[in-house]
């Protein structure tokens, strides 16, 4: 089976500026598809900025809203299915979602953050409810959280068991919490036996000091590829010959024993 080539689009984009955000999201699905990448992934609220405030109301869009639309032309005119982050207006409630499109135009699943981080999100978004969240592209099976998700093992351990084979992250991991994407994210991977993209915003944004290091990790858990700390467009591999292999000689998920694992879901007092 061919390997799905993903473009991580490190960038902060513009700042309350969805137009010039989706210029630029343009201008990327068009050099991600000129180096043979069929998925493009964007940071965590791409389409906005992160550090928006109380703009967040006003800049929420439904999932099927004018940015969406505008995605879709963007991901069928370069043929390279992309995820971007955005605020979901859902009713009364806005959520910190992430969409992925099609290499066709149509949507293939969106997602809405379940772990909330800091006085920020906790503020402005509600947390979603639905922790895997999966679509079909390339052979692989995707799934998709959005940053601070990923710090909970429980989390990803669901995805695996459900059969993920490359989760996408969409992340705004600012500083000192760059331990993260350097160490965590291939723990993941590796403890999970899945790729894991983890996407970043970069630079300084409101309160914000946003680090970087975007990569994508393998399931033997090495990074296949590694950003630095400023704008970039990252291009990397997820082999499903890899993958199997790596799973073949990693038995992790085979030798679980869920029947010790019960007291991890109870509530302390």
């Amino acid at each position: 089976m061919t390997p799905l080539r993903a473009a991580l689009l490190q960038s902060s984009g513009h700042l309350g500026d969805v137009e010039r955000n989706l210029r630029v999201l343009d201008e990327a699905a068009g050099r991600a598809a000129a180096a043979g990448a069929g998925l493009l992934v964007c940071p965590e609220m791409f389409l906005t900025g992160y550090a928006i405030g109380a703009d967040v109301h006003r800049l929420a869009e439904p999932a099927d809203g004018p940015s969406a639309a505008a995605v879709a032309r963007i991901a069928a005119e370069h043929g390279v299915a992309v995820l971007y982050g955005y605020p979901e207006r859902a009713g009364e409630a806005v959520f910190n979602s992430a969409q992925l499109i099609g290499p066709d135009g149509s949507p293939s699943a969106n997602y809405r953050k379940t772990h909330l981080f800091g006085c920020f999100e906790h503020e402005w978004f509600t947390p979603g409810e639905t922790p895997v969240v999966q679509a079909e592209l390339g052979g692989l099976r995707i799934g998709i959280m959005i940053c601070y998700d990923v710090e909970f093992p429980e989390n990803v351990r669901a995805h695996a068991l459900a059969g993920t084979d490359l989760l996408l992250v969409p992340t705004a991991q600012m500083h000192p919490f760059q331990f993260v994407a350097e160490t965590l994210v291939p723990a993941r991977a590796f403890e999970n036996q899945m790729y894991v993209a983890y996407v970043n915003r970069t630079g300084p944004e409101g309160e914000f000091e946003f680090v970087g290091l975007s990569c994508l990790a393998g399931p033997d858990g090495t990074v296949r590829a590694r950003a630095g700390r400023g704008e970039e467009l990252l291009l990397a591999d997820a082999d499903p010959a890899l993958l199997a292999a790596s799973r073949a000689e990693n038995t992790y998920l085979a030798d679980r024993h869920p029947e010790l694992y019960g007291s991890l879901a109870r509530v302390r007092d």
